[in-house]
């Protein structure tokens, strides 16, 4: 390994400057220029030592190559959160920001060989009956609502008012939830994906969908929670609440994230907007800005060699998305189309909602410029600031501006089978006291 001497310096207010070698992931100045901080990291080698939270350490894999070798090798990586030495051993406690991120859920993520396959079948059997179709209906009466809140403005954070509250929407009425859950959802995964008050918010994140899976026993739906329930793997209800929250956690944050990530990229390269190229304009922020910026979380089943790196047993190895995206080898020698990144990770624990969340985006996106066809950004580019923190990559705030329109309210729609929750009526008895989910229901009364 090259001495630390011979390194670059850190990027400029990094604190990687007075700690060592461990560079912090988690201030305001990693946030503002993380391209600065994987440069520098690669002058480490493949993978390189980082500090997450304070007193959290890890390696991270920057290199695209090493970050391939690591998630499809399932027999030396291992994803049982329970193998991670650092919180068995008692160095980290459970009232760690990122516990609630990385720590062990009896769930297709944190589980390895026949448990993993029986669960992430049931995920993916689950996910697969969604109609793609009902999907883009569901994201365009999201869209149009929100729209519609801010539509005679003429100016919107679109981050706030549109991008975090349009999976909610979608969400709700794909898993089944009733307004009360879904609010209490979102408080829980935000808090967990922020790492502010992480515990309390994990605790409700679970209470929530726990109640969403007794609801389920009692009266079933055509909704994704239901068909993961009447799924032949026969899953327990304390599976299915892990079940769950893995997918509204993996879907909400990472699915907004991609959202605003995508509506900075347009607005700041015409060419995107003006030549109609949404769908390249995300595969451009897949490679290049992903939702996730560092995750993938696996530990080493032996002590090993690994990316000029001596792991032992039980050490927290992530993989940063964006810098192998982004890897100057695999940018001189890139093969594999445009959708080879690892955004949606890859191996056996590779994403298994991506097309889902690709039509999500796009037509959340497609509608927005349909409707609010002048919409631009309301400041300069560079004031723009990002939310600290070591996994996620996401705009604190996107102020734009466009013409003032007048909105008319829907007619009301034809009730669908598995609308959640219950049928219209029922939905607008609940208005009062759902919050946002049910202010959608009653706007979508008329």
């Amino acid at each position: 390994m090259t001495p630390e001497s011979t390194f670059p310096a850190p990027p400029p207010g990094c604190p990687a400057h007075d700690s060592g070698l461990r560079v912090p992931l988690y201030g305001p100045e990693y946030a503002a220029d993380p391209q600065a901080y994987y440069a520098h990291m690669r002058h480490y080698g493949p993978t390189a030592p980082v500090e997450i939270a304070p007193g959290v350490d890890a390696t991270l894999v920057t290199d695209h190559a090493t970050a391939l070798q690591l998630l499809q090798d399932p027999g030396n990586f291992r994803k049982d959160a329970r193998r991670w030495r650092d919180v068995a051993e008692g160095k980290i406690g459970p009232d760690s920001p990122v516990v609630p991120m990385l720590g062990y859920r009896p769930n297709c993520m944190f589980t390895d060989g026949a448990e993993h396959a029986r669960l992430r079948q049931a995920v993916t059997d689950s996910l697969a009956r969604v109609d793609s179709r009902r999907l883009s209906d569901m994201t365009k009466r999201a869209s149009d609502y929100l729209i519609a809140q801010v539509a005679s403005r003429g100016s919107v954070d679109l981050m706030n008012d549109y991008v975090k509250q349009l999976p909610l929407l979608v969400f709700n009425e794909l898993f089944g939830c009733p307004a009360d859950i879904g609010d209490r959802v979102v408080f829980g995964i935000s808090g967990v994906f922020e790492g502010v008050n992480a515990e309390k918010a994990n605790a409700v994140l679970g209470q929530a969908v726990f109640e969403l899976v007794a609801l389920k026993r009692a009266t079933p739906g055509d909704d994704v929670a239901s068909y993961l329930m009447g799924h032949e793997a026969r899953l327990t209800d304390e599976e299915m609440v892990h079940q769950l929250i893995l997918l509204l956690g993996a879907g909400a944050e990472p699915l907004r994230n991609l959202i605003g990530n995508t509506l900075h990229r347009l607005f700041i390269h015409d060419r995107y907007a003006e030549g109609g190229l949404i769908e390249e304009a995300i595969d451009d922020t897949l490679w290049e800005n992903p939702p996730m910026a560092n995750f993938a979380p696996h530990y080493p089943a032996a002590d090993m060699d690994f990316g000029g790196t001596k792991l032992r047993a039980g050490d927290l190895v992530l993989v940063s998305m964006t810098a192998a995206n982004t890897d100057p080898a695999l940018a001189a020698h890139q093969t594999g189309g445009r959708r080879a990144h690892l955004s949606w990770s890859a191996g056996p624990h590779a994403c298994p909602s991506k097309e889902l969340a690709r039509l999500v985006t796009m037509v959340a996106i497609e509608n927005l410029l349909n409707r609010l066809h002048d919409i631009e950004l309301a400041v300069p580019e560079d004031s723009l600031t990002w939310r600290p923190g070591p996994f996620h990559r996401a705009l604190a705030a996107l102020p734009c501006r466009f013409t003032p329109q007048v909105v008319q309210r829907p007619n009301p729609p034809r009730a669908t089978e598995g609308s959640a929750p219950g049928d219209q009526a029922a939905a607008g008895r609940k208005s009062e006291r759902a919050g946002v989910w049910g202010s959608f229901l009653s706007w979508l009364k008329g």
